[in-house]
C-alpha cells in the first residue's frame, strides 16, 4: 500500500469512521434478528423485520441517487449516519419502556434501510472525490477500505455474540447507535468537503445507470447472477441464527463465530488474491475459483459439529475473498467516472429490490421445513450462480467476448445520450 495514501488525515479519519460504524452494523446484523427471534419466538417475524429494512433500501434508490449526485459522497454519508443513529436508539429505548410494538419495530427497520442505500453507494465513490481519478491511487485506497470492511466481520459478530450473552441484544443495538454518532464526528471534523463528479442531467437518474449496465457486456452478464446469488446469501445469513437455535443449544457465541468465520476466510482470501492478481488476471481467477465459494455450503445440510460448521462457512468466505477484489475492480473500472454514482446506486437498488425474496422467504420456509431443506436450496442456487459467473468470465476473456476500448467508449456515449 502506498504510504502517501495512508498519510492523508482525511483517509485515516474516513477509514476509522467506516470501521467503527460498519462494526456496529455487523453487531446489529446479529443482535436485531436475535432480539426478534428471542422475544417473539417466530422466525417469520424475524424475517419480516429484516425484509422491512431491505424494502427501505430498495424503495428509496431514486431519491438516493439524486441526493448523492447533488451533495456528494461526504455529505450523503453525514446525513445518513446522523439520522440512523437516533433511529437505532428507538428500538432499545421503547423496549425497555415496554412500549415497542411489532409495527413500530418494522417501521424503524424500514427507515434505517432507506438511509442505508445512499450511504452504501457513497462509500463506493468517496475515494475518487477525495483523491481524484488516478487509477493506481484509487485502486490502492479501495483495496485498503475493502480489507478494513472485511475485518469488521471479524470484530462485529463475535463481539455481538459475547455482548448479547452479557448485556442483552437491546444494549447491543444501543452500542450500534453510538457508532453512528462517532462516525458523524469523524466525517464532520476530519474529512474535507468534496465536489461531486460532474454529470449531465441525463446521467442523474436510475434509468441512466440501468441503461449503461444494459449496454456493458460483462456487467450485463454478471448482473442477474450476482442478484440471484445475493438472494441466496441473504437466506443463508437469516438461516444461520436458526441453525444455531436448533442444533447448538441457542448459543449466541456460535452465531458470532459463524459470521466471524466468513470474515476470517474472506480476509485471508483477500490477502492471497493480492498476490495472485500480479500473475493471474482477474477474469481467469474468477473463472477458476468461483465454484469454490458454493460447494462447501452443501455440507451445512448435514448435522455437523459446531466447529465443522464454522470451518465450512470459513471455506466459503475464503473463496469469496479470492474473487471479490477482482470482481469489484472490473465492474468499477468499467464505469465512466461521470456515471459512477448513478451506476453504483442503480446496482445497489437492484440488489436491494431482490433481497426481500431471500430474507422474507427464508423465515416461513424455516418454520415450515426446518434448516436442512433451506440450506440445500441455497447451496444449489449458489452453485448455479457461481457456475454462471465463471462461464461469463471465460467468455469475457475470449476474443469474441472482449470489447475493445473503442467499443467501450461507444457504449458509454450511447448510455449517456439515449
Amino acid at each position: 500500500m502506498d504510504k502517501s495514501v495512508l498519510r492523508m488525515g482525511s483517509i485515516r479519519a474516513l477509514l476509522a469512521a467506516e470501521v467503527i460504524s460498519t462494526t456496529g452494523a455487523q453487531m446489529t446484523w446479529i443482535a436485531l434478528p436475535w432480539f426478534v427471534l428471542t422475544t417473539s419466538g417466530s422466525a417469520t417475524r424475524m424475517s419480516v423485520v429484516i425484509t422491512a429494512e431491505a424494502i427501505g433500501l430498495a424503495g428509496f434508490g431514486f431519491l438516493g441517487v439524486r441526493l448523492l449526485n447533488r451533495v456528494g459522497a461526504r455529505r450523503t454519508m453525514l446525513i445518513c449516519d446522523a439520522a440512523r443513529g437516533p433511529l437505532m436508539l428507538v428500538i432499545p429505548v421503547l423496549h425497555w419502556a415496554d412500549a415497542l410494538s411489532f409495527g413500530v419495530l418494522v417501521l424503524v427497520a424500514f427507515a434505517i434501510g432507506a438511509l442505508t442505500g445512499p450511504h452504501f453507494s457513497a462509500q463506493r465513490i468517496i475515494v475518487p472525490e477525495l483523491l481524484g481519478e488516478e487509477e493506481r491511487v484509487v485502486s490502492q485506497a479501495s483495496a485498503l477500505f475493502q480489507g478494513a470492511n472485511r475485518i469488521t466481520l471479524l470484530l462485529g459478530p463475535p463481539v455481538a455474540g459475547v455482548l448479547i450473552g452479557i448485556i442483552g441484544a437491546p444494549a447491543v443495538l444501543l452500542a450500534d447507535a453510538a457508532t453512528y454518532m462517532v462516525a458523524v464526528t469523524l466525517l464532520a471534523f476530519f474529512v474535507p468537503a468534496t465536489k461531486p463528479l460532474e454529470a449531465g442531467d441525463e446521467d442523474r437518474g436510475l434509468r441512466a445507470g440501468l441503461r449503461w449496465v444494459a449496454r456493458e457486456p460483462l456487467v450485463r452478464a454478471w448482473r442477474l447472477s450476482l442478484i440471484v446469488g445475493d438472494v441466496a446469501w441473504q437466506a443463508i445469513f437469516i438461516a444461520l441464527p436458526v441453525l444455531v437455535f436448533v442444533r447448538y443449544d441457542a448459543d449466541a457465541r456460535i452465531v458470532g463465530a459463524l459470521f466471524a468465520a466468513f470474515g476470517v476466510g474472506a480476509v485471508l482470501g483477500n490477502a492471497i488474491s493480492y498476490r495472485l492478481v500480479k500473475r493471474i488476471d482477474g477474469l481467469s481467477l474468477i473463472a477458476r475459483v468461483a465454484l469454490a465459494q458454493a460447494l462447501p455450503l452443501w455440507l451445512l445440510v448435514m448435522h455437523l459439529p459446531a466447529k465443522a460448521a464454522v470451518g465450512v462457512i470459513g471455506a466459503s468466505g475464503f473463496a469469496n475473498g479470492l474473487i471479490n477484489p477482482s470482481l469489484h475492480a472490473i465492474i468499477t473500472l468499467r464505469v465512466p467516472p461521470e456515471l459512477r454514482g448513478t451506476v453504483m446506486t442503480s446496482l445497489t437498488t437492484l440488489h436491494a429490490m431482490a433481497m426481500p425474496i431471500g430474507i422474507l422467504g427464508a423465515g416461513p420456509l424455516l418454520d415450515a421445513f426446518g434448516v436442512e431443506p433451506v440450506f440445500a436450496t441455497c447451496a444449489a442456487i449458489q452453485t448455479l450462480v457461481m457456475l454462471s459467473l465463471a462461464l461469463a468470465a471465460v467468455r469475457a476473456r475470449s476474443p469474441v467476448g472482449t470489447a475493445s476500448e473503442a467499443e467501450r467508449r461507444l457504449a458509454r456515449r450511447s448510455a449517456t445520450t439515449t
